[in-house]
């Protein structure tokens, strides 16, 4: 006989694994032939495969807060864990005297609120969006993919995951009865609530730009999503739409970071408030503001990024050598290249162990909670200290020397590829590129105000804003929807939010994208030339209300006036009057 056992407990450690290796040992007693899920917190659970499920005699369930959906059709039992602990033979002999087919109507949770009126016909569709900054682009290339369903008639939720966590979330009902699952992230998910479904990766960018190809795309592919111990490895392939691993491991870390270097900054910028060297006086407001923003959040910043570096690459496993390899790149003065390599170097090693080390059934428990971690913080250890961690901090030292040094044409060259690059994508890898740059060396040297950071964040709102001054100073080149898109993208802007000019961009790519590259090229060159220094790395034009975060505001708010009037009147000249333009 085939069988198949799952098994959970509320504790999530003791007795779902002791339960899984009774039973797969009374399985073997009785000559029966086990497949084991066991959901525990030291480790992702190895998930079903569709195959397994479907050639199993019987499902044994020996636990709560199961999912049984995907179970529909086969023999199911299912008791509690406790049950199965004292005689494991007996419990898989009561099993198979006891199990009983499960239908849909079983097995479906019950839903408290009215479930949508869907006609036969019509697809089903769940979505996940999120994006490394958890703002824009998570939200727009949700309502993206909601409007695109609706002209469609498809039935369509998509759970959100932004900076303020999930929301919108899917039930397992929801997922159930799903015709196929849409991720549209730039960073790395847990997909294993997803396994045996319909799977399509795309980009948020992708979503939101090709909305219409990527739906078309998702409802073709039969690529089946199988689950695995890591988020990320065994996911659905869909093609040219799915971002490098590489590129977005390193987003999910600096998605993870980003809150860190928005608070911590703020703080740095409120101790400014009572003098710059206020907070060199112990026992003021001044030097806990600086405790505070610059010994704490900042100090964090380097190992949460290389710890979610990690994470992404070896799920839970590789996060605390990552977080230790951040430490110490901190620590030898190899700064955020260091915590990047660092990342990088933790979960590949975590990932690595996790997949060549076997051990036998009875200690595979052991792996990630207490050999994956000593391993991988060794080898990290020893590789950040004697091979890399060096080179890396000469390296990180001859850039901010070089960097500090900055003066006249290279400070305005420097603010000109800056700004052209953080206006060529809106929101898109070369866009976080700029960006993460200016943030790293905002976290190498906390206490001075960041030159680079403040071009690349002011070089950031030009798009939105000046798509906003397009629409103004040459109404009737545009139709009301546009001119109504062109309100809100100014404030976007003010909000240092670029992605408020991607519908221009979508309709116009040929004529926005180069009026943006101008505007931002100028704001950059302008910010550096007039030497503005910033604190916190994302706010906009709200940081100016925190004393301190900006310095010689005035002329940084020139910088941005001047790259968004650029980008707006070019627009304005070379976007054709509407009766001249197609379709």
């Amino acid at each position: 006989m085939n069988i198949v056992i799952v098994t959970s407990c509320p504790s999530g450690i003791a007795n779902s694994v002791i339960a899984a290796g009774l039973l797969e040992k009374a399985a073997a007693s009785l000559g029966w032939n086990a497949v084991v899920e066991c959901h525990n917190n030291l480790e992702p659970a190895k998930l079903l495969t569709v195959d397994e499920i479907s050639t199993a005699d019987m499902i044994v369930v020996a636990g709560d807060n199961i999912d049984l959906a995907r179970f529909t059709g086969k023999r199911v039992y299912q008791a509690d864990v406790m049950s199965a602990i004292p005689d494991a033979k007996a419990f898989l002999q009561t099993a198979a005297a006891s199990a009983t087919v499960t239908s849909a109507e079983v097995v479906a949770p019950q839903q408290t609120q009215e479930k949508p009126k869907v006609s036969p016909m019509s697809k089903r569709i769940v979505a996940i969006t999120a994006c490394p900054t958890g703002v824009a682009h998570t939200f727009m290339a949700a309502e993206a993919l909601e409007e695109e369903a609706k002209k469609r008639g498809y039935w369509i939720k998509v759970e959100t995951r932004g900076s303020v966590g999930a929301k919108n979330a899917l039930t397992a009902e929801e997922i159930a009865q799903a015709d196929v699952v849409v991720i549209a992230a730039d960073i790395e998910l847990d997909l294993s609530r997803f396994a045996g479904k319909k799977l399509y990766k795309t980009s948020t960018g992708a979503a939101l730009k090709k909305t219409a190809q990527e739906m078309d795309n998702a409802l073709a592919t039969q690529n089946v999503y199988q689950g695995s111990g890591s988020s990320g490895a065994s996911a659905a392939k869909s093609g040219k739409a799915e971002l490098p691993g590489v590129y977005k491991h390193l987003m999910t870390g600096v998605s993870h970071m980003l809150p860190i270097v928005v608070a911590g900054g703020l703080l740095i910028a409120l101790s400014f408030v009572f003098g710059i060297t206020a907070f060199k006086e112990e026992g003021t407001m001044a030097a806990a503001l600086m405790k505070i923003g610059g010994a704490s959040a900042f100090a964090l910043m380097v190992p949460v990024m290389a710890g979610f570096i990690a994470y992404s690459i070896a799920d839970r496993p590789g996060l605390a050598p990552g977080l230790i390899g951040g430490m110490l790149a901190s620590s030898i003065g190899a700064g955020f290249l260091g915590g990047i390599a660092a990342g990088f170097i933790a979960g590949y090693t975590a990932k690595a162990i996790a997949d060549n080390v076997k051990l036998p059934q009875t200690m595979e428990a052991l792996k990630p909670i207490l050999i994956i971690p000593f391993l991988a913080s060794l080898i990290t250890g020893l590789v950040m200290i004697y091979v890399v961690g060096t080179p890396i901090a000469s390296i990180m030292k001859g850039l901010t020397d070089f960097l500090t040094g900055m003066s006249g044409a290279n400070a305005i060259l420097l603010g000109v590829i800056l700004g052209a690059m953080m206006c060529f994508d809106l929101g898109g890898p070369v866009n976080k590129v700029a960006y993460v740059f200016g943030t790293g060396l905002l976290a190498s040297n906390p206490n001075v105000p960041s030159l680079p950071m403040a071009a690349v964040m002011a070089a950031g709102m030009v798009p939105a804003i000046g798509m906003g001054i397009a629409t103004f100073v040459a109404r009737n080149k545009f139709i009301d929807s546009e001119r109504e898109a062109g309100k809100a993208s100014f404030v976007l802007g003010l909000c240092f939010i670029s992605e408020g000019a991607i519908p221009f961009a979508a309709r116009d790519p040929m004529r926005v994208i180069p009026s943006t590259m101008a505007g931002g090229a100028l704001a950059g060159a302008l910010s550096m030339l007039f030497g503005c220094g910033l604190m916190a790395p994302h706010g906009g034009l709200f940081v100016l209300l925190i004393p301190g975060a900006i310095s010689n505001a005035l002329m940084y708010i020139v910088a941005i006036a001047a790259g968004s009037a650029l980008t707006g009147l070019m627009y304005a000249m070379l976007k054709p009057a509407q009766e001249t333009q197609t379709a």
